[in-house]
């Protein structure tokens, strides 16, 4: 699993539990003391932003737990998985598109990145090269023809080779 996409989460998570645990409890205390907490702006907003922060606390820890199990063991060596570059013809567009498929944290369409969990990342798991995936998207329906795949594993070992290489 990307590395910098668990150090992302985990500054997240760090940055909102200092909120949660010091920033948040001074304001509220602070907004105590002005007194009638009825029509007291100051204290609702920071009890709102308490709830927030602690919701988003619970699906940060909850996602770093999900990419925690992820076991490269388990992504296959010959189909379309995680961290796999696919080039597909896009027969509606008459065109060759290349996509790498990566964690929704990562993704980035203007970049070619598609998430797993995106309409097009969902199709084109489990294909092989020569396999065609139908993709419904807001646009339409579209087929999309896997012409070259290099899995996760394949791309790993590019990147050695590359590295190698420069010396």
């Amino acid at each position: 699993m990307p590395e910098h996409v668990k150090a992302k989460l985990a500054e997240e998570i760090k940055a909102l539990e200092y909120e949660l645990t010091t920033e948040l409890p001074a304001e509220i205390k602070k907004a105590v003391a002005l007194g009638d907490l009825s029509e007291n702006a100051e204290y609702h907003m920071a009890k709102q932003r308490q709830v927030f922060v602690n919701a988003r606390l619970g699906q940060l820890k909850e996602r770093m737990g999900q990419l925690a199990m992820v076991n490269l063991e388990n992504i296959p060596h010959d189909k379309v998985g995680f961290g796999s570059r696919i080039t597909v013809f896009d027969s509606g567009k008459d065109e060759e598109l290349i996509y790498k498929l990566v964690t929704s944290e990562e993704s980035d369409v203007a970049q070619g990145l598609i998430s797993t969990t995106s309409p097009i990342g969902r199709s084109l798991l489990g294909k092989r090269v020569g396999d065609t995936a139908t993709v419904i998207t807001p646009s339409g329906k579209r087929e999309l023809e896997v012409l070259k795949l290099a899995t996760i594993h394949d791309v790993a070992l590019e990147e050695a080779e590359a590295v190698k290489a420069k010396g």
